[in-house]
């Protein structure tokens, strides 16, 4: 629900305006977002007692430089509704937004060992052709046995597992005998 409410409000903040304006307000949607991961600053945006004025100007100047009309006006209207609790989604989703607007998009490879650099940027030059768009590839070692590619911004998961191999390989076997 978040995300369909955060999409609505991205969409208006890109309508009309350049890519500077965009990037600029995305880079303090993102400082302002990180900061919900503060325990204490979730208490207080979401505090009854604290009156709606005062969490907006809290969070106005936790953008530093925030002298932008728009940027000013938009918080003002998210504390007037009530929804600053969206601004973690109203970023992620801007951050979506201009990634598709550059062309340009970031993946992770899940493997259970370490690839080598070069393997990472074969894969990654590999994808961009096909694709035609800009990639960049981060490695995240974890328990998977085989390795997975996930772009997120272009919905692509790529995967391949030792485990469902044997399994068709078995199933291959069973239904030739």
């Amino acid at each position: 629900m978040n995300d369909l409410v955060a999409k609505r409000y991205v969409k208006a903040l890109v309508d009309g305006r350049n890519n500077d304006i965009i990037n600029t307000i995305s880079s303090k949607l993102n400082v302002i977002s990180s900061a919900f991961a503060d325990e204490k600053f979730n208490s207080i945006v979401s505090s009854p007692q604290i009156a709606d004025c005062a969490k907006v100007d809290f969070i106005i100047t936790l953008a530093d430089g925030a002298n932008d009309e728009v940027f000013k006006n938009f918080i003002k209207l998210l504390g007037e509704k009530r929804r600053l609790g969206l601004l973690p989604f109203i970023a992620k989703e801007l951050n979506t937004q201009i990634a598709k607007m550059n062309n340009s998009y970031v993946g992770v490879v899940y493997t259970n060992l370490e690839l080598s650099s070069d393997y990472v940027s074969s894969i990654e030059k590999q994808f961009s052709k096909k694709f035609d768009v800009k990639l960049s590839l981060s490695q995240n070692v974890c328990d998977y046995d085989g390795i997975k590619v996930d772009i997120d911004g272009l919905g692509v998961e790529i995967s391949f597992s030792k485990e469902r191999l044997k399994s068709q390989l078995i199933d291959h076997i069973l239904k030739a005998v």
